[in-house]
């Protein structure tokens, strides 16, 4: 699987100035395949370590030292002379042994030339437990579930995904019934690369809908091992209410929609808990429509989006049929699995992403993008039928915005609004962004 992290995992190695590597992510989404494949295609030897399951590995870090004995120590354990530049040390749910996580400042300052990669499932969980956190000295990366040009070239269908990098409308535009039919099967398979690799493999249906019920299954189980015990009853209630929440017009998350009475200080442990282990994106409301998107935060309401969609049909039980023939999965469910799948494509791209309502309007806006230097207000729609007046009232009171319409209609241009499909918006938003 090619995945598009990979080029900066290069830019990383080829830095001047490199540190030591964190890679973050939700449980499953392949960090450890990606290092691993990393070290076997640009290294020429590999000491990796499981501090999860190596209790030596994870004693001599607990038993300090400095970083020289700490390299002898990792190439006894390893069986490899760990050399500058040739030797690629990882070392996997580094969130197990707190104190590898603080030996990386030692490395960036007393073994620079040694190259080191960790990876973290639930690291941003352990970094609020208090664990010492090397600030500034280290790269950080963040893997996501495989967006949808990583789906295209996992199926085999390189070249529809060269096309939307190289952004040839007239192609991409006949080639459209492709793109939205692959957008389909993405929406049902999702982005988990366990999934998508089976179902590569011409897996069945039934066999995709088992692995990410699996999915589902470990990350419930994460709850209660890693999560302090009295929070575990209320994560589970928000993670369980994220598709009826998304399902209702107004997506905003609602505490009172959990149980009567529910309120947010009861609450805001369990949402940021499954906000650290990347298990759901928050996207807080902005209140105007302004540079920098930040300044005009509203903390208080905000939208919460599971972090892979084909997991969200598994746990609703979207039937196939309702997925991958007709219109059903666009026109049903007042967006929602549209909506996740914008988030979940935004995500990936690192934009800062709000969603924006005024007070005194009705207009809501799905998002709010920062790209570059210029706001984006973003309209998105599941199907080809564009009937809706809050996009030209909102840039009319804002005329000196361009609008963003994501829908299945091919790429057109209007001096307020740019239509782009779905199935190419991320491609989209990295041309706008770099244009001036």
């Amino acid at each position: 699987m090619q995945r598009t992290l990979y080029k900066s995992l290069i830019e990383w190695k080829n830095s001047a100035n490199r540190k030591p590597l964190i890679l973050n992510g939700a449980r499953q989404v392949g960090k450890t395949w990606l290092l691993t494949e990393f070290a076997q295609r640009e290294y020429r030897q590999v000491a990796m370590f499981s501090l999860d399951r190596n209790d030596k590995a994870r004693a001599l870090f607990q038993g300090g030292g400095s970083v020289e004995q700490l390299l002898r120590g990792l190439s006894a354990l390893s069986s490899i002379d760990i050399t500058p530049g040739d030797t690629l040390v990882i070392l996997d749910e580094i969130q197990d042994c707190p104190a590898a996580l603080t030996s990386l400042k030692y490395f960036c300052e007393d073994a620079p030339d040694i190259h080191i990669a960790v990876a973290g499932s639930l690291l941003g969980i352990s970094l609020h437990g208090q664990t010492s956190f090397p600030v500034g000295k280290v790269d950080l990366l963040r893997l996501y579930p495989m967006d949808f040009e990583e789906f295209l070239r996992a199926m085999g269908r390189e070249q529809l995904a060269d096309e939307l990098t190289r952004g040839d409308w007239q192609l991409i535009n006949s080639l459209s019934a492709e793109y939205i039919d692959l957008l389909r099967q993405y929406y049902y398979v999702g982005g988990m690369p366990i999934v998508v690799e089976a179902y590569a493999r011409h897996c069945g249906l039934q066999q995709v809908r088992q692995l990410q019920h699996k999915l589902l299954d470990e990350y419930e189980q994460d709850f209660s091992k890693h999560a302090p015990p009295g929070e575990v009853p209320r994560i589970r209630m928000v993670w369980q209410s994220i598709p009826s929440q998304l399902a209702k017009e107004n997506k905003k998350f609602i505490y009172g929609a959990l149980r009567k009475g529910a309120r947010a200080v009861t609450f805001e442990i369990a949402i940021q808990w499954l906000v650290d282990a990347g298990l759901v994106y928050k996207v807080n409301r902005v209140k105007a429509a302004k540079m920098p998107l930040k300044f005009y935060e509203d903390a208080n309401a905000f939208k919460l989006f599971i972090f892979d969609i084909g997991l969200l049909g598994a746990m609703v039980d979207a039937p196939a049929q309702a997925v991958l023939i007709g219109n059903d999965i666009f026109t049903e469910y007042k967006g929602t699995f549209t909506e996740v799948f914008v988030a979940q494509q935004l995500a990936c791209t690192a934009y800062p992403t709000f969603y924006h309502s005024a007070e005194d309007s009705r207009i809501e806006l799905d998002f709010i993008v920062q790209l570059g230097t210029k706001v984006y207000p973003i309209e998105v729609k599941a199907e080809e039928n564009l009937q809706s007046k809050s996009m030209r009232t909102f840039i009319k009171k804002h005329p000196e915005l361009t609008g963003i319409r994501l829908s299945m209609k091919q790429r057109t241009h209007q001096d307020w609004l740019e239509c782009i499909p779905l199935y190419a918006f991320k491609e989209e938003f990295n041309r706008i962004s770099s244009t001036p």
